[in-house]
């Protein structure tokens, strides 16, 4: 069954949560707690619907992620206890365009572009999904690997998030958290790899059905 979130989800994004993602970044050292930023609803689109690149930059980038959806709300969510707030999985575009990332400290601008990442197709159930640190993510631009870990490599597991998050707002039903890409980013490539026109990013992680979407101009 198609997935979506609603309109009043919060979609929280775990950033640098890969070592080799982080390394290829230049961030340094990985502090204490996680480093999270917000998405809106309206920046992702449906799997199979557009990705819009836009006019005002050049510069828009894929990252491939495992995402969790809330099924059960909570605060103050013990970590040994955060698997049970687990409503389903599903795959994740986090697409970031890259100039507006870096006009200040803040990553805002450029994560939240309209229709600028996807989400889906399908949430599916933990207990179908099993073990969330025995799967494989993949990242494939015009059919080409570009992004592969185990996603058993996070530095923040998935109960840390879920936990540390609830430790400053409830989470609700339907919320979602993204929990990072892996290293190979096409702004670190040479020459840079980001998305234009015509392309078709996929994002794929084992156990889930594949998010597959084609790019577009903005118009």
């Amino acid at each position: 069954m198609s997935w979506f979130p609603s309109a009043d989800a919060r979609i929280f994004c775990a950033a640098v949560n890969y070592a080799a993602h982080r390394d290829e970044m230049g961030r340094g050292e990985t502090g204490a707690h996680p480093m999270l930023f917000l998405r809106t609803p309206s920046s992702l689109v449906r799997a199979g619907e557009p990705i819009v690149k836009p006019g005002n930059s050049d510069c828009l980038d894929y990252e491939g992620e495992l995402a969790v959806v809330i099924g059960r709300e909570g605060r103050h969510i013990p970590r040994a206890r955060a698997l049970e707030h687990v409503g389903g999985w599903t795959c994740f575009m986090d697409g970031s365009v890259r100039d507006w990332q870096r006009h200040t400290a803040q990553f805002t601008p450029g994560k939240n572009f309209d229709c600028s990442g996807s989400i889906g197709p399908a949430l599916v159930p933990p207990d179908a999904f099993g073990d969330w640190r025995a799967h494989r993510l993949t990242t494939r631009v015009n059919g080409t690997l570009v992004q592969e870990t185990e996603t058993a490599l996070m530095l923040f597991d998935v109960e840390t998030l879920i936990a540390y998050i609830s430790g400053f707002t409830r989470l609700r039903v339907g919320d979602v958290i993204a929990t990072g890409t892996c290293a190979g980013v096409g702004e670190k490539r040479q020459p840079p790899l980001y998305l234009l026109p015509g392309d078709v990013v996929e994002v794929e992680v084992s156990g889930l059905p594949l998010l597959r979407n084609p790019v577009v101009a903005e118009d």
